[in-house]
């Protein structure tokens, strides 16, 4: 399935985003289906009208409302351009078959157009388009009866049919098995399933959101259907899937971003290999965080993601002694690729265990997600026989005499601690002392720094037993058929066992610079569980009284029994130069080299790029 491809102009998601109006357009697409078919696949093209999320100033709307999420308000689409639209996508289709694709998938979820005819809340017309339900869903239907005329039987078509659509208004789930008994009856081959639109305030693809939390909804409308019916949204794992489908809760999964962390991941699940994938963590930071940010989307686990053809896969015919020490993201993947292109690696790591930061990450509410990365390098390094040296907190001495041909440095970052008074109290610590639990934390917290590990400390300092298990209850989700989009009126409650503060010197809104589709989610969550947040502050002193701040001009005393630092980090490369006065060829990558906020994508990268020059 391809991405959102839009029928016409309006339908764009943006400016220069792909539409499919043209048969000049649907010759470029033949080179990605003949791709395809020549190893044996089939591919359908999703059909997306972005409708009021478009973002251009000339989306168009069933009626004039803007979205919550959009900067543009919608043109309420005249009778004449429904017409249009309908024949736009029929059009579409028949160029998608022309370029040389075995189906379509119409986009009726998430909150797009036909997703907006269909919902009262979006849908205020007057017409035969608007008022009564079966007005509100005609749109759909005609688009799959003339799509369906259009493209005859041996073409596989699809509609994406939105479950849940997680908003004040949505469709009931009654509504939900008349659209789809309809859709049924106009043609439709498949119907896959959306769930949420995108303004929905509750996180549905996130790693917070435990694996397949959704499925059931699909799993409630198979008794009502003869087509089969895809399910989606957090399964990145082939067990889960199979799990899925023995169960019942559907007859396909559907998955999109385990395929970036691993193209691999069919290839591996059929042949029995389910431990080498590198599994998707649903962190969002390097695929759809890049599109937000107009960069090309990738993914932190997998550098390689959208760079095949400028990370070339190699093999050395010069293998060269490597040791690396420190086992974290950083070291680890370059260890791991060395291993791979024939090189001789061992690896020094201080603790116990491998991970590094992956450790800390793992600690946090909603991040169990990193525990696959952990399996994942280690599956790589025990099929390399690469030994590792656990517990050895090395010197430079150590090296004197070995033989090495390169010396990588992967030993992360030291936590930076502000200058001011009374940073010395016993009241201070660390976020490695917390997360690792070398102490206690009192009942009232403050916590300096409101970046991503500041926000990482107050989840795991608010989070109680089973938050998980709860998802859908926190988040107001239930599976009562009355329920319009699935939200009931009142959630239940969160609780926190503490009483925290999080602050920042910048005058921002706190939690300004985290991820663009995760970083409102931890805002909520914090927000939900009474975490104080304020930004413009200026740290004076610390007592046995507390943490004395100034904010807007005033002096405030917050009487608080622990003051946790998590403002920034330093490198941590003191072997550099030791080990370079040894006559040793040193490279420093990940924290050790530029300590920013902890980021495994940049450490992950830059141990593939360096081993890459290597070969």
């Amino acid at each position: 399935m391809t991405g959102g491809i839009a029928p016409n102009l309006s339908g764009r998601v943006a400016p220069f985003s792909a539409q499919l109006s043209y048969r000049w357009q649907a010759k470029r697409h033949g080179i990605i289906t003949k791709a395809v078919h020549e190893e044996g696949g089939k591919i359908a093209l999703q059909i997306l009208h972005a409708g009021r999320y478009a973002y251009h100033p000339f989306c168009v709307a069933p009626s004039r409302k803007k979205s919550p999420i959009s900067l543009f308000t919608p043109w309420p689409l005249p009778r004449w351009g429904i017409k249009k639209t309908i024949r736009d996508f029929v059009n579409c289709a028949r160029l998608a078959q022309e370029g040389g694709y075995d189906g379509v998938e119409i986009m009726g979820s998430e909150g797009y157009l036909i997703n907006e005819f269909i919902s009262a809340t979006t849908n205020k017309r007057r017409d035969d388009y608007g008022g009564a339900y079966k007005n509100r869903i005609r749109l759909a239907l005609e688009i799959v009866e003339k799509t369906r005329e259009a493209v005859g039987k041996n073409f596989i078509l699809i509609f994406r049919l939105s479950m849940l659509d997680l908003i004040q208004g949505g469709s009931n789930f009654f509504e939900v098995i008349e659209l789809a008994q309809a859709l049924e009856k106009c043609g439709v081959d498949l119907l896959n399933t959306g769930i949420g639109w995108h303004e929905a305030r509750v996180p549905t693809i996130a790693s917070m959101v435990p694996r397949a939390a959704f499925t059931w909804a699909t799993k409630r409308l198979k008794s009502h259907v003869k087509v089969p019916l895809i399910t989606t949204n957090r399964i990145n794992d082939p067990w889960v899937a199979d799990q899925l489908l023995r169960e019942g809760h559907a007859d396909m999964v559907s998955m999109a971003r385990p395929f970036l962390a691993d193209p691999h991941f069919v290839k591996k699940a059929r042949e029995g290999r389910e431990r080498e994938i590198n599994t998707c963590i649903a962190c969002n930071q390097a695929c759809l965080d890049h599109i937000f940010e107009r960069k090309e989307a990738t993914c932190l686990v997998n550098p390689y993601a959208a760079r095949e053809t400028i990370i070339l896969k190699k093999k050395t015919s010069a293998p060269k002694k490597i040791a690396v020490i420190g086992a974290g993201p950083a070291g680890l993947s370059f260890a791991c690729e060395a291993a791979e292109q024939g090189h001789q690696v061992e690896i020094f790591e201080s603790k116990a265990k491998l991970g590094g930061q992956f450790n800390l990450a793992l600690q946090i509410p909603g991040k169990s997600e990193f525990k696959e990365c952990l399996r994942y390098f280690q599956s790589l390094l025990s099929s390399h026989n690469v030994p590792i040296h656990y517990g050895r907190q090395v010197v430079a001495q150590d090296f004197q005499g070995k033989e090495y041909d390169l010396i990588v440095l992967a030993t992360g970052i030291t936590p930076r601690r502000p200058d001011f008074e009374g940073i010395g109290h016993a009241k201070v610590l660390s976020y490695l002392d917390v997360l690792e639990g070398h102490h206690e934390v009192g009942k009232r917290v403050a916590i300096i720094g409101a970046g991503g590990i500041g926000f990482d400390v107050a989840h795991f300092l608010t989070s109680v037993n089973n938050e998980e298990g709860a998802f859908l209850q926190q988040w107001g989700i239930s599976p009562d058929e009355q329920l319009r989009g699935g939200l009931v009126e009142k959630p239940a409650a969160w609780f926190s066992p503490r009483e925290v503060y999080l602050l920042q010197r910048k005058e921002e809104k706190v939690g300004a610079r985290l991820g663009k589709t995760t970083g409102w989610i931890h805002r909520s969550v914090l927000s939900k569980k009474k975490v104080v947040m304020l930004s413009g502050v200026t740290y004076d002193k610390i007592d046995d009284r507390g943490l004395h701040i100034t904010r807007s001009g005033k002096k405030q005393l917050l009487e608080v029994d622990n003051i946790i630092i998590c403002a920034g980090q330093n490198p941590c490369d003191d072997l550099k130069v030791p080990l370079q006065s040894l006559g040793f060829r040193v490279e420093v990558i990940g924290g050790a080299k530029e300590a920013r906020e902890l980021d495994a994508k940049m450490a992950i990268l830059e141990g593939t790029l360096l081993a890459q020059s290597l070969a």
